[in-house]
Protein backbone atom coordinates (compact mmCIF):
# COMPACT_ATOMS: atom_id res chain seq x y z
CA UNK A 1 0.00 0.00 0.00
CA UNK A 2 1.31 3.78 -0.54
CA UNK A 3 1.39 5.78 2.20
CA UNK A 4 1.54 9.50 2.44
CA UNK A 5 3.25 11.41 5.19
CA UNK A 6 3.68 15.17 5.91
CA UNK A 7 6.76 16.59 7.25
CA UNK A 8 6.07 19.62 9.42
CA UNK A 9 4.14 19.31 12.99
CA UNK A 10 3.68 15.29 11.58
CA UNK A 11 7.55 14.37 10.84
CA UNK A 12 9.08 17.41 13.12
CA UNK A 13 8.15 19.22 15.53
CA UNK A 14 8.67 23.09 14.69
CA UNK A 15 9.15 25.96 17.21
CA UNK A 16 7.51 29.20 15.25
CA UNK A 17 7.71 30.96 18.48
CA UNK A 18 11.66 30.58 19.47
CA UNK A 19 12.77 31.87 16.02
CA UNK A 20 10.33 34.37 15.16
CA UNK A 21 10.59 36.07 18.55
CA UNK A 22 14.39 36.01 18.47
CA UNK A 23 14.05 37.72 15.01
CA UNK A 24 11.26 40.46 15.53
CA UNK A 25 13.36 41.44 19.37
CA UNK A 26 16.53 41.77 17.34
CA UNK A 27 15.10 43.94 14.55
CA UNK A 28 12.85 45.92 16.60
CA UNK A 29 9.80 45.01 15.21
CA UNK A 30 6.63 46.00 16.40
CA UNK A 31 4.65 42.61 16.62
CA UNK A 32 3.06 40.58 19.53
CA UNK A 33 2.56 37.37 19.76
CA UNK A 34 -0.70 36.17 19.20
CA UNK A 35 -1.19 32.56 19.15
CA UNK A 36 1.84 30.38 20.35
CA UNK A 37 0.36 27.34 19.47
CA UNK A 38 -1.26 28.10 15.82
CA UNK A 39 -0.39 26.09 13.19
CA UNK A 40 0.69 28.41 10.74
CA UNK A 41 3.09 30.93 10.98
CA UNK A 42 1.21 33.52 9.76
CA UNK A 43 -1.16 33.34 12.86
CA UNK A 44 1.84 33.24 15.79
CA UNK A 45 2.36 37.24 15.42
CA UNK A 46 0.08 40.04 14.55
CA UNK A 47 2.11 40.29 11.60
CA UNK A 48 1.18 40.34 8.00
CA UNK A 49 2.09 37.89 4.77
CA UNK A 50 4.75 39.82 3.78
CA UNK A 51 6.25 40.09 7.22
CA UNK A 52 6.23 36.25 7.25
CA UNK A 53 7.87 36.25 3.96
CA UNK A 54 10.45 38.48 4.75
CA UNK A 55 11.56 36.64 8.01
CA UNK A 56 11.55 33.20 6.27
CA UNK A 57 13.88 34.31 3.54
CA UNK A 58 16.13 36.06 6.33
CA UNK A 59 16.62 33.24 8.02
CA UNK A 60 13.62 31.55 9.73
CA UNK A 61 13.28 28.84 7.03
CA UNK A 62 15.76 27.40 9.45
CA UNK A 63 12.73 26.80 12.03
CA UNK A 64 12.04 23.86 9.20
CA UNK A 65 15.40 22.85 8.08
CA UNK A 66 16.62 22.49 11.41
CA UNK A 67 13.63 21.26 13.08
CA UNK A 68 14.06 17.95 14.94
CA UNK A 69 12.43 14.93 14.24
CA UNK A 70 9.91 13.25 16.44
CA UNK A 71 10.89 10.25 18.43
CA UNK A 72 9.45 7.26 16.20
CA UNK A 73 8.66 8.14 12.95
CA UNK A 74 11.92 6.81 11.37
CA UNK A 75 11.59 3.86 12.52
CA UNK A 76 8.09 3.67 11.88
CA UNK A 77 8.12 4.81 8.38
CA UNK A 78 11.43 2.11 7.98
CA UNK A 79 9.15 -0.82 9.18
CA UNK A 80 6.52 0.14 6.99
CA UNK A 81 8.73 0.19 3.87
CA UNK A 82 10.32 -3.26 5.05
CA UNK A 83 6.62 -5.09 4.99
CA UNK A 84 6.66 -3.73 1.27
CA UNK A 85 4.88 -0.55 1.35
CA UNK A 86 5.61 2.36 -0.10
CA UNK A 87 6.00 5.91 1.92
CA UNK A 88 5.38 8.72 0.18
CA UNK A 89 6.33 12.50 1.78
CA UNK A 90 3.82 14.86 0.68
CA UNK A 91 4.60 18.51 2.05
CA UNK A 92 2.77 21.83 1.13
CA UNK A 93 5.82 23.29 1.41
CA UNK A 94 6.24 25.90 -1.42
CA UNK A 95 8.94 27.57 -3.59
CA UNK A 96 7.66 31.00 -2.21
CA UNK A 97 8.81 30.54 1.35
CA UNK A 98 11.49 27.27 0.35
CA UNK A 99 13.19 28.42 -3.24
CA UNK A 100 13.54 24.81 -3.54
CA UNK A 101 11.15 22.60 -1.63
CA UNK A 102 11.97 19.36 -3.01
CA UNK A 103 15.64 20.43 -2.27
CA UNK A 104 15.10 21.40 1.16
CA UNK A 105 12.90 18.58 2.02
CA UNK A 106 15.11 15.93 1.04
CA UNK A 107 18.04 17.51 2.77
CA UNK A 108 16.25 17.39 5.73
CA UNK A 109 14.91 13.90 5.61
CA UNK A 110 18.66 12.93 4.42
CA UNK A 111 20.29 14.47 7.45
CA UNK A 112 17.85 12.79 9.55
CA UNK A 113 17.60 9.23 7.97
CA UNK A 114 14.23 9.45 7.55
CA UNK A 115 13.33 6.19 4.84
CA UNK A 116 11.04 7.23 2.06
CA UNK A 117 10.57 6.14 -1.55
CA UNK A 118 9.02 9.61 -3.25
CA UNK A 119 8.95 13.21 -2.32
CA UNK A 120 6.17 15.37 -3.70
CA UNK A 121 6.18 19.19 -2.56
CA UNK A 122 3.95 21.98 -3.01
CA UNK A 123 0.89 20.25 -2.48
CA UNK A 124 -1.21 22.51 -0.85
CA UNK A 125 -3.46 20.97 1.71
CA UNK A 126 -6.51 21.40 0.44
CA UNK A 127 -5.25 19.22 -2.62
CA UNK A 128 -3.70 16.36 -0.73
CA UNK A 129 -6.82 14.50 0.01
CA UNK A 130 -7.57 14.67 -3.91
CA UNK A 131 -3.45 14.00 -4.91
CA UNK A 132 -4.07 10.72 -2.89
CA UNK A 133 -7.26 9.73 -4.12
CA UNK A 134 -5.86 10.38 -7.73
CA UNK A 135 -2.36 8.18 -7.01
CA UNK A 136 -3.68 5.20 -5.18
CA UNK A 137 -2.54 6.61 -2.04
CA UNK A 138 -4.51 4.29 0.38
CA UNK A 139 -3.31 6.13 3.87
CA UNK A 140 -2.59 9.98 4.77
CA UNK A 141 -0.80 10.84 7.91
CA UNK A 142 -1.08 15.01 8.64
CA UNK A 143 -1.39 17.55 11.20
CA UNK A 144 -3.77 19.32 8.98
CA UNK A 145 -7.77 18.54 10.41
CA UNK A 146 -8.69 20.11 6.86
CA UNK A 147 -6.50 17.74 4.60
CA UNK A 148 -7.47 14.91 6.73
CA UNK A 149 -11.13 14.90 6.51
CA UNK A 150 -10.89 15.52 2.86
CA UNK A 151 -8.85 12.75 2.31
CA UNK A 152 -11.43 10.92 4.32
CA UNK A 153 -13.96 12.09 2.07
CA UNK A 154 -12.61 10.87 -1.31
CA UNK A 155 -12.04 7.26 0.53
CA UNK A 156 -8.57 7.72 1.71
CA UNK A 157 -7.55 6.69 5.39
CA UNK A 158 -6.36 9.41 7.11
CA UNK A 159 -4.07 9.96 10.65
CA UNK A 160 -4.11 12.75 12.30
CA UNK A 161 -0.97 14.01 13.98
CA UNK A 162 -2.30 15.45 16.64
CA UNK A 163 -0.68 18.83 18.61
CA UNK A 164 -1.66 21.33 20.61
CA UNK A 165 -2.05 23.41 17.28
CA UNK A 166 -5.07 21.10 16.44
CA UNK A 167 -5.83 19.07 19.45
CA UNK A 168 -9.56 21.05 19.63
CA UNK A 169 -10.49 19.46 16.40
CA UNK A 170 -8.85 16.02 16.68
CA UNK A 171 -11.79 14.56 17.63
CA UNK A 172 -13.13 15.58 13.74
CA UNK A 173 -10.89 13.06 12.13
CA UNK A 174 -11.98 9.57 13.16
CA UNK A 175 -8.07 8.13 13.64
CA UNK A 176 -5.30 9.77 15.41
CA UNK A 177 -2.11 9.99 17.33
CA UNK A 178 -0.16 12.05 19.81
CA UNK A 179 2.84 10.44 19.06
CA UNK A 180 4.56 8.10 16.52
CA UNK A 181 4.00 4.82 18.50
CA UNK A 182 0.43 5.89 18.32
CA UNK A 183 0.12 7.18 14.63
CA UNK A 184 2.07 3.33 14.07
CA UNK A 185 -0.66 1.51 15.86
CA UNK A 186 -3.18 2.83 13.89
CA UNK A 187 -1.34 2.19 10.78
CA UNK A 188 -0.56 -0.81 11.22
CA UNK A 189 -4.43 -1.63 11.98
CA UNK A 190 -5.19 -0.52 8.84
CA UNK A 191 -2.37 -2.72 7.18
CA UNK A 192 -3.18 -5.54 8.88
CA UNK A 193 -6.96 -5.44 10.34
CA UNK A 194 -5.77 -5.95 13.94
CA UNK A 195 -7.15 -4.41 16.69
CA UNK A 196 -6.27 -0.99 18.30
Amino acid sequence: MKIAVDIDDTLNILDRVGRASAYIERNHLPFRLKNPDAAALTEVFDWGYDDVLKFVREGGVAAFTDAEARRGAKEALASWRAAGHVVVILTARTKEWFGNPERVSRDWLEKRKIPYDALEANIPYGEKGKYCAEHGIGILIDDNVNACLDAQARGVRAVLAVGRHNAARAREVAYGGVNWKQIDAVVRHFLTNTPL
